[in-house]
């Protein structure tokens, strides 16, 4: 059972996106919250498997949410909804420590992949969404940037898989490597990018233009 927190202001959004999360027998929505404060409050109560959240809010926006929660040492991984005109957000959305990033317009099924890909440790963003016209300039990038030549070409790979949200045992059948050489494939773009983990590398890989 994959427990739910869900944030919105918008009180006949959320209760429609509860209805279709508990069609899953495999979900659960165990509490809902209008802003970011609100389930601050509520998730440090009752903790939760993956919290799905607005952006925009009034009292705290779910990018705040995320900086909050990651500074109180809480790493429960986070889906993030937004729409179209909200993508200069995206960037500042991952650095707070987004694992996941879709838009409103989705459908259910696409909803429910994303809930369990990033409930399950992944990381998932919309294609429309890594469109690198999207991202904004570098915000104090003090490192040089990476050339493409630098990465083996199972690293960009790999890289690639990362970034559409596959598991390490999802990417170990896609490119037919065990899952532990996976893993130290991982283990070496994280070196490569000097990324901290999947998310950051991503957000490099993004801003060099290496995927």
């Amino acid at each position: 059972m994959i427990r739910i927190g869900l944030v919105d202001d918008q009180a006949l959004i959320r209760d429609g996106i509860a209805r279709l999360i508990e069609l899953n027998p495999d979900f659960s929505v165990l509490w809902q919250a209008e802003h970011g404060q609100q389930a601050l409050t509520s998730i440090q109560q009752q903790p939760v498997d993956l919290l799905l959240s607005d952006i925009r809010m009034p009292v705290m926006d779910g990018i705040q949410l995320v900086s909050q929660m990651r500074q109180l040492g809480l790493l429960t991984p986070v889906l993030m909804l937004t729409t179209f005109d909200e993508h200069q957000l995206f960037m500042r959305a991952l650095q707070a420590g987004v694992n996941g990033f879709l838009l409103k317009d989705i459908s259910w099924e696409k909803l429910e992949h994303a809930i369990k890909t990033v409930a399950g440790g992944g990381f998932l963003a919309e294609p429309e969404l890594l469109n690198r016209q999207h991202l904004p300039a570098s915000d104090d990038e003090s490192l040089p940037q990476l050339p493409a030549d630098s990465l083996t070409a199972k690293e960009q790979q790999i890289l690639r898989y990362l970034a559409a949200g596959f598991s390490n045992k999802e990417i170990a059948g896609a490119v037919y490597l065990a899952e532990g050489t996976v893993k130290n494939h991982i283990s070496n773009l994280l070196t490569k990018l000097h990324a901290r983990d999947r998310t950051q590398a991503v957000i490099k890989a993004l801003r060099w233009q290496l995927i």
